[in-house]
């Protein structure tokens, strides 16, 4: 009897062993830690940036305000750069969608370009939307820029109030096909078309780069008698125009105006050497992009058109 007693202990003691080693159902655990993996990856939205040039510093803006918003909300963010180089553009669209994203952010190289890379995200299912420039065709969600069009009457009008509306004029335009180089010039020659005094004796594309609008207002200085004011499509070509009309002792006697109010520009209009710079906000404007971006993963509605607000920056 006393080792059946003894036995008998020894398996209820085993018994409660057993039991304390293991206080959870079975699989529990793992099961929860399965569903809190499934959850985070199923809640995370994740969009694709395709940023016509990171070389200007416009654009490095406009990445850094979507970057640090997507940050903030918790979305995986992931972004290209084109380089000024439409085929790069639609290459980068295409990796880009291959990544599963949901939403496409596009600032186009070339408007028209764009446009079957555009189609191709509509055919697979992701909404797009445009930034500071639009693209001539596909479904968009929508556009988020500053209205170009008031921005060049806004410089025009500035100019003609500086030149007493009587003088000659240069105009150094964007890359030809962005929608940007269109509707910055349709807005100026909105204004200065109008006035008899003032005439544009010179317009030509430096693409949107400082070198070029060095390179591009030497050679227009050549061909010129005498230059009042120029009005270049960005800061960057102003800039470039700004060295010229200095190397050629013409700067004391021109109205330099630009666009996008980039710290080297806005630092030029202090020092002097440039007049006005149109400012637009590229960080807000990524911000913005982020903002409906999360909107339209969610399926929430937005505008057609998100307009961020323009200003013209002077020294006064």
């Amino acid at each position: 009897m006393s080792k059946w007693i003894k036995r008998l202990g020894l398996l209820t003691l085993l018994l409660v062993v057993i039991s304390a080693c293991s206080t959870e159902k079975p699989g529990s655990s793992d099961d929860n830690e399965g569903n809190s993996s499934e959850g985070s990856s199923d809640d995370s939205i994740k969009i694709g940036l395709s940023v016509s040039t990171l070389n200007n510093p416009f654009f490095v803006s406009l990445r850094d305000g979507a970057e640090a918003a997507a940050e903030e909300a918790g979305y995986e963010i992931v972004t290209a750069d084109a380089q000024n180089d439409a085929s790069t553009q639609l290459s980068d669209i295409e990796d880009l969608l291959q990544q599963d994203i949901d939403v496409l952010l596009v600032n186009p190289t070339d408007s028209e370009a764009v446009v079957s890379a555009i189609e191709s995200a509509n055919d697979s299912g992701v909404p797009v939307i445009t930034v500071d420039r639009s693209a001539d065709g596909g479904e968009i969600v929508t556009h988020i820029a500053s209205d170009n069009v008031a921005g060049g009457e806004m410089a025009g009008e500035f100019i003609a109030e500086q030149l007493g509306e009587s003088g000659n004029l240069v105009e150094l335009e964007g890359i030809p096909g962005a929608s940007a180089t269109r509707e910055r010039g349709k807005g100026f020659h909105n204004i200065v078309d109008g006035i008899d005094g003032l005439e544009v004796v010179a317009n030509q594309s430096a693409n949107f780069d400082r070198s070029e609008g060095l390179t591009v207002m030497e050679n227009i200085i050549q061909s010129s008698d005498q230059i009042d004011a120029v009005f270049a499509h960005n800061d960057e070509m102003a800039l470039g125009a700004v060295q010229a009309l200095e190397s050629n002792g013409m700067l004391e006697d021109a109205v330099v105006v630009g666009f996008d109010a980039t710290d080297d520009a806005r630092a030029a209009v202090e020092e002097g050497r440039m007049d006005a710079t149109v400012a637009q906000q590229p960080e807000l404007i990524g911000q913005k992009a982020i903002d409906a971006a999360g909107k339209v993963a969610a399926d929430e509605s937005v505008e057609e058109f998100i307009p961020v607000e323009l200003q013209l920056v002077t020294a006064e």
